[in-house]
């Protein structure tokens, strides 16, 4: 009985693990990110995969106008413009925020710094909007994760 309990309990804890680790917020530390400008020699970053040369910034250029910044119009124009490819943005391994950021400064001429201390939702971030995510698949990695180790320890339990 007891080895019974213990299943139910690595079960519930892959379940709230799989929960846990999806996102939806952009991170404080992706909107941090660009303002590391020390050595990173250990710490080199990836180039991003998502091209933000060629993104539309005239969602935060139009929304978010000095010199008063409006708080509300900013941080929900970088909301608009970041959530749908927040995964990319959270992902610290690459170069995307302080790329996104950079050409958010170079089109809007904003002062530095001004979206990470403007734009605090909480400990976690700036939370997105509940949308289903843009790629093409329909079960995301915490959720495969999730269902992979609930059906090993179904097999475990039946042999």
């Amino acid at each position: 009985m007891a080895l019974n309990q213990s299943f139910v309990y690595l079960i519930f804890f892959f379940l709230v693990a799989g929960f846990a680790s999806s996102s939806t917020y952009i991170s404080n530390g992706a909107l941090d990110s660009y303002g590391n400008t020390g050595r990173n020699l250990l710490q080199a970053k990836k180039t991003c995969t998502e091209d933000m040369e060629h993104k539309n910034y005239t969602i935060l250029t139009s929304k978010c106008k000095g010199p008063q910044y409006p708080v509300k119009g900013c941080c929900d124009a970088l909301k608009e413009f970041g959530c749908p490819f927040v995964d990319k943005l959270n992902d610290l391994t690459t170069d995307c925020a302080s790329t996104m950021f950079s050409y958010i400064n170079l089109y809007g001429r904003y002062p530095p710094g001004l979206f990470a201390n403007m734009c605090r939702e909480g400990k976690e971030g700036l939370e997105c909007p509940d949308e289903p995510k843009k790629s093409g698949t329909l079960v995301s990695k915490p959720t495969l994760l999730m269902l992979t180790s609930g059906f090993l320890v179904l097999l475990y339990q039946l042999f």
